[in-house]
């Protein structure tokens, strides 16, 4: 039986997309080898780090209080600095900072109204 061996990516619908991906390759960033899209590469995850495939409830708050039916969780090395980063390019935070044994998570509303959760692996 074959069989999913990973994500293979996130794709969104986005009124200015170029706009949007220059707002997180300047504020976040995010590896700029492309006006269109990012690669992450498997070697810049840190050790802890990986990536999660979840299906939330349909009536789930947890993605509040964006009106998407998603969420992008992105890994970071500096949570406190990139929180402070997205603020200063008018993003809006959204809620307090968590901390698990983990990881640190906290929680942004980027231009396009999408809420990004951003986890700093232990």
């Amino acid at each position: 039986m074959g069989k999913v061996l990973g994500l293979g990516g996130v794709f969104f619908k986005s009124k200015d997309p170029k706009a949007l991906l220059a707002w997180y390759q300047r504020w976040l960033g995010v590896p700029g080898d492309s006006a269109e899209y990012v690669a992450f590469k498997p070697e810049t995850m840190p050790k802890n780090g990986c990536s999660v495939w979840s299906p939330f409830s349909a009536d789930t708050g947890y993605f509040a209080p964006s009106s998407q039916s998603f969420m992008f969780n992105l890994v970071v090395d500096n949570l406190d600095e990139v929180l402070s980063q997205v603020v200063e390019g008018g993003a809006t935070l959204a809620g307090d900072v968590a901390s698990y044994d983990y990881g640190r998570f906290g929680w942004f509303l980027d231009p396009d109204g999408n809420k990004v959760e951003l986890w700093e692996p232990v």
